[in-house]
């Protein structure tokens, strides 16, 4: 059983902007396997999708991003697998826009959902698919940015990233890190 995560803050306000593209990768997963997210628990909106590796959760946490280990938790605690199978999507402002990279592990590096679920799983070896939305312009409010919508230039190019991050993941499930790792994480 894998166990993937997007990450995003819960409300129309928020639901096409730059921090929940976790939420729309997941969107993106669901729609394309047919998966009804629609059960909750575990602090998540979450729907369950069969692929012929196993079982694979697709949840979105819906307690703000700030606290996102608490729903991570959660789950991870209820289905009890390894943290190898644990995936987490997310808004990366270090990487240009549309880039994708995908890592083993590593720190939450300025993203505070992942400082989260890291602080609450007390581990930073997981899985993890960083998706580029590009730094602000000098003087802009990083929490103005991240809570902003992507302008009508930049959709094509998300949307595009958004897509790959989908497959990334099922390739992780399917056919392991390495093979995904291998795939995606050359610049296009």
């Amino acid at each position: 059983m894998y166990i993937i995560i997007g990450l995003g803050n819960p409300g129309d306000k928020y639901k096409y902007t730059r921090h929940n593209v976790g939420f729309m990768v997941i969107d993106i997963l669901a729609q394309k396997n047919s998966v009804s997210l629609n059960k909750i628990g575990y602090k998540a909106l979450w729907g369950e999708m069969r692929t012929k590796s196993g079982n694979v959760i697709l949840a979105k946490p819906q307690t703000f991003m700030n606290s996102s280990g608490e729903s991570v938790y959660e789950i991870i605690n209820y289905y009890k697998i390894p943290l190898e199978h644990l995936i987490v999507i997310y808004d990366d402002i270090d990487l240009p826009l549309g880039r994708i990279r995908i890592r083993k592990k590593g720190s939450a590096g300025t993203h505070n959902g992942m400082r989260s679920i890291i602080y609450m799983l007390k581990n930073e070896h997981f899985p993890r698919i960083r998706v580029g939305i590009g730094k602000p312009k000098e003087g802009t409010d990083l929490v103005k940015y991240v809570l902003s919508p992507f302008t009508e230039e930049e959709q094509p190019v998300i949307y595009k990233a958004m897509e790959r991050a989908a497959e990334a993941a099922e390739i992780i499930v399917t056919d392991g890190i390495d093979t995904a790792m291998n795939k995606y994480n050359r610049d296009i």
